[in-house]
């Protein structure tokens, strides 16, 4: 795959940092930066984490929940923090990325954990803190938001996402990268920009596709208890993403609009195939089609 470059778990070096006991800030406090505090307490990275959020609820509930230790306004926290971890909606990390980047010292750290990483990236290629940060994308995620979908394990198996590495000092990069893989993560590098494509054709046209599927069921099944009780597992399965937060996917989607429309054309015509292959009665066809989806067992098993 062009762009990519993958290290499995068992390639961890022998030269892996030590464990941190610093002070951890989370920027959001959802299922992904809820996930990652808990994990950091359980893992023994973090002494104390930090709560930063919009939404004063949130951070009680994150307090409540055992997530933060502390919820304080983003320029206190920042000053406080040896890491500073950033998951929030894409359309205000970058505003809200440079705040910290003008906060922070050469002893700090900042990560991020956001879905696209080009616009990012881009917009801090000259900040003179550049060097202290790391662009990530744990690809992981579930359809639930807030503290609340925080869970244990979450990272567990899962491949993470590091993009320009070379841009990003040494012991931020060993740091990060040993946090993850102690999270049972593997590691995969790639250029932000070839990091978008492949999260649009992996990722996130699966989410258009959910909520699309989602609207027309919607729209042609006018009885819900119908929808209750018929849905089977493939349903329910191929639909579950449509309960993903309109508030964090939106953003994805028109950050990443460019690449999401090239694979979103492509599926459309994938679509008017079947539809083809049904209006001119062609049942061989429709096996052809079928057959060749059935190679994605060879990849995904």
């Amino acid at each position: 795959m062009e762009g990519v470059e993958s290290i499995n778990k068992e390639d961890i070096s022998a030269m892996e940092q030590p464990l941190s006991t610093g002070v951890i800030t989370i920027v959001g406090v959802g299922l992904i930066s809820g996930s990652f505090a808990l994990a950091m307490k359980e893992k023994g990275f973090a002494k104390k984490i930090i709560g930063v959020s919009r939404t004063e609820a949130s951070l009680q509930k994150a307090k409540e929940l055992g997530i933060i230790d502390e919820a304080l306004p983003l320029e206190e926290a920042v000053k406080k923090s040896d890491f500073i971890y950033v998951a929030i909606p894409v359309d205000v990390t970058v505003p809200v990325m440079k705040q910290i980047m003008d906060l922070i010292t050469d002893k700090q750290m900042v990560a991020d954990a956001g879905s696209t990483k080009f616009v990012l990236c881009d917009a801090l290629k000259d900040h003179p803190m550049r060097h202290r940060f790391i662009a990530t994308h744990p690809m992981w995620g579930t359809e639930y938001s807030g503290p609340e979908a925080a869970v244990r394990g979450a990272f567990d198996g899962r491949a993470c996402v590091i993009c320009e590495k070379e841009k990003t000092d040494a012991d931020v990069i060993a740091t990060v990268e040993n946090m993850y893989k102690t999270l049972g993560m593997h590691m995969v590098y790639m250029d932000a920009h070839s990091h978008d494509i492949h999260a649009a054709y992996i990722s996130h046209i699966s989410h258009i596709t959910s909520f699309a599927l989602a609207n027309t069921v919607l729209e042609k099944e006018k009885e819900e208890d119908a929808i209750f009780e018929l849905a089977g597992g493939g349903f329910e399965s191929t639909v579950r993403l449509a309960k993903s937060n309109p508030a964090m996917w939106a953003p994805i989607f028109m950050q990443n609009r460019e690449n999401v429309l090239d694979v979103l054309n492509e599926h459309i015509s994938q679509l008017r195939k079947f539809k083809a292959s049904l209006e001119k009665e062609n049942l061989e066809y429709l096996i052809e089609l079928m057959e060749n989806a059935n190679k994605i067992k060879r990849i995904l098993k």
